[in-house]
């Protein structure tokens, strides 16, 4: 089955062709589509000429956005141009190893799941997180699990799969880091078949280009009360 990886990237280009280089190398069917989220540090340009020198030996579709967008944007941009049968979400940077993506793809190709999320918390292997990302993501994931009465362990991982008739179920819409939000809470009211694959996790610091923050993270709270609502008040609607 053909597998769409779906890269957001926003002035990664220290990462970018190093994520790529692990891409190119994983045994699978596969697309991958570089959403370049109005960079401005040569990503598009060495996009671009990557393409066109036919560096990797694998489908590269280069989308691109005038203005930056945010994380949401550039996802929703890049789910819209997938042709495979699962779709997974991969990060420009190095925190998070490709390698892990076939096992986490795995049930999904294999029709025992809708969505598969690769989570930092069920090995021990990871690197220790930022105390505070660790305790606001901890935190994120006790009110997805609360409110919509799942059993996430990492709401806010970056590696999230689908496979394609499921993620067009989910209407998305949130620009930022708010659309992890968003897809958890959906796929938790929508009672996906739902896995987790553990994975090993290499945070990098702000100085090394880490973008999310405590801003990020209260509109992420915002973001789970309102969907808690609305999609409440959109079911009622739908049973009357």
């Amino acid at each position: 089955m053909k597998i769409s990886i779906v890269v957001p990237s926003y002035n990664e280009l220290k990462t970018l062709p190093q994520v790529l280089k692990r891409l190119a190398v994983l045994d699978l069917e596969k697309e991958v589509i570089v959403v370049d989220d109005g960079s401005t540090d040569g990503t598009r340009a060495w996009l671009e000429k990557a393409i066109a020198a036919g560096e990797f030996p694998f489908e590269l579709k280069l989308l691109k956005h005038e203005r930056n967008t945010g994380k949401g944007g550039a996802l929703i941009t890049g789910f819209k141009a997938v042709s495979g049968g699962v779709i997974i979400v991969q990060d420009a940077d190095m925190e998070y190893d490709p390698d892990d993506i076939p096992e986490i793809v795995r049930p999904i190709s294999e029709g025992r799941a809708d969505v598969v999320y690769g989570s930092r918390l069920l090995l021990n292997q990871s690197k220790i997180f930022n105390v505070f990302y660790l305790w606001g993501n901890q935190f994120l994931t006790f009110l997805v699990n609360l409110l919509f009465g799942s059993r996430i362990t990492d709401s806010h991982t970056c590696y999230k799969a689908f496979s394609a008739p499921f993620l067009k179920t989910l209407n998305l819409s949130s620009s930022g880091f708010t659309i992890d939000a968003e897809i958890s809470c959906k796929i938790a009211f929508k009672k996906a078949r739902f896995e987790e694959v553990p994975i090993v996790y290499s945070p990098r610091s702000r100085e090394e280009g880490k973008k999310i923050n405590c801003k990020d993270a209260f509109k992420c709270v915002l973001k789970i009360f309102w969907l808690r609502l609305t999609l409440r008040q959109i079911a009622a609607g739908d049973l009357r």
